[in-house]
């Protein structure tokens, strides 16, 4: 495919998100970008969440792990019910009876206020890197495939992905976002049908049989209860993908605030029990995707493995439809996580930090607010630059998973004390505890092999929230 095509293909496709925008974005207030003046249908919510928790890193990274993993991965994602399950139930109720905007708005509600910039801390951390992590795994892919041969550098590249992003998020925010995400998944899910066809004809393996002929592989074990020392051990993994979900879900204003524009918690409720449902069925296509990919790659002797398998087989071996809708995927992929972690970020940053909604004028928080916006766009441009000189060959979502486990540990430490306990804390060394935590977990972590034989894993992540609940209950008051 020729260096214009893809240029067109991208603009055309950047043209109908702006349209999105554009038909949405007629009222431009605070609560519009915040909540979407909640009126968002469920079943749309549902749908495009789906796109925006598999994201570009899922899609380029899960078919590229069957090499090494199998289909150890469908462990966690089993794990992501139960998960679902305490949001659905716990969370989610709790959101709705406080009316909350931003959802670390609780803690200043339970234990007080540096308790609550804490969190909001831990959040804005937490989704910089890691909308980062998704961003930087897309700008990669698109400097290699379109923009080398164009001579643009990747400092380039990652501004103008950003600033695509801005360009259709900057009015309407989360109310745009919950439609244009919807668009992103259909694209996105279109891709990896379109992907899985082609590669199971080349195979030479008839429609119907290509799900027997995946779960007859050996690439497709899925359990691994052999050694529980090992990190794909399935009780480490089932219920680190529980906390995963909880936190990278429940206890994340990127993911709550698209369910906080639901009109009402039942709605909210119907979007989270289908989107489980859903999200589980699309894991497993995406690994039955990695498993056909990684044959495909042995069987003609084609070196991609890991990040880059998916990538070197849609671009030069399996044509031009493959081609065409992998970019379409992966740009659909990328964008559908990234626009509404700039969004969830704005408004964290905004409510929890500079406290807006206390301080100011309704126009003076929108004047705020579009100020933030265009700084967390820079911000998110200059981490995804310094990530091209730290990532090397790890599977880009192995390292945000491991990643997750240290920032979001003192989220669930800091609301698992608060739902389950009924003490209060010395609010002001919430902060200490919360810093201390990951630097403990990270040491043991670090030393666990040699020190007890054991693998944390993404297990770190309740080691981390434990190590949280543990100082708050050293500091609570008496």
């Amino acid at each position: 495919m020729s260096t214009n095509v893809i240029i067109l293909l991208i603009l055309a496709y950047f043209g109908v998100l702006v349209l999105i925008s554009y038909l949405t974005g007629k009222t431009s207030g605070n609560a519009a970008f915040f909540k979407a003046n909640k009126q968002s249908p469920w079943y749309v919510v549902a749908f495009g969440m789906i796109g925006a928790s598999l994201s570009g890193v899922t899609f380029i990274s899960v078919p590229g792990w069957i090499e090494a993993s199998q289909f150890s991965y469908m462990q966690v994602v089993l794990g992501y019910i139960v998960g679902y399950l305490v949001i659905g139930t716990v969370l989610l109720p709790l959101y709705y009876r406080l009316n909350l905007t931003s959802i670390y708005s609780y803690l200043e509600t339970r234990f007080g206020n540096y308790a609550y910039k804490t969190g909001a801390s831990f959040f804005l951390i937490s989704r910089i890197i890691g909308a980062s992590f998704r961003l930087y795994l897309v700008a990669n892919v698109l400097q290699i495939i379109l923009f080398d041969d164009l001579g643009v550098s990747f400092w380039q590249t990652v501004t103008i992905t950003v600033l695509l992003i801005w360009l259709y998020t900057f009015k309407s925010g989360i109310k745009t976002i919950v439609w244009t995400d919807t668009l992103q998944t259909l694209f996105m899910l279109i891709a990896v049908g379109v992907a899985i066809y082609y590669v199971s004809d080349s195979l030479d393996i008839q429609g119907g049989n290509i799900l027997s002929y995946v779960l007859d592989s050996d690439l497709s074990k899925v359990f691994f209860f052999e050694d529980f020392k090992s990190a794909n051990y399935f009780w480490k993994q089932f219920i680190s993908g529980a906390f995963i979900a909880i936190v990278m879900t429940g206890l994340d204003q990127d993911m709550m605030q698209k369910n906080l524009t639901c009109r009402t918690l039942k709605d909210a409720q119907k979007n989270m029990f289908w989107f489980t449902i859903v999200l589980t069925i699309v894991n497993f296509v995406f690994l039955s995707l990695g498993l056909l990919l990684t044959v495909y790659a042995q069987q003609n002797g084609i070196d991609a493995h890991k990040d880059d398998l998916f990538p070197i087989l849609a671009k030069n071996h399996l044509g031009i439809t493959v081609f065409v809708f992998f970019l379409l995927g992966l740009i659909a992929a990328a964008y559908s996580s990234a626009d509404s972690a700039l969004t969830s970020l704005t408004t964290s940053f905004s409510i929890d930090i500079l406290d807006i909604e206390k301080k100011y004028s309704e126009e003076k928080q929108v004047t705020i607010r579009k100020r933030i916006h265009i700084a967390i766009s820079f911000v998110l441009i200059l981490v995804i630059i310094g990530f091209k000189y730290i990532i090397q060959d790890e599977s880009v979502i192995q390292k945000l998973f491991v990643f997750a486990g240290y920032t979001y540990g003192p989220l669930l430490g800091l609301y698992a004390f608060g739902l389950f306990t009924t003490w209060n804390v010395k609010d002001k060394i919430v902060p200490i505890v919360a810093v201390l935590s990951p630097i403990l977990s990270y040491i043991i972590s670090v030393n666990s092999l040699k020190w007890l034989g054991f693998e944390f894993g993404f297990f770190i992540l309740i080691l981390n929230g434990f190590l949280t609940f543990l100082g708050l209950v050293l500091i609570r008051r008496q």
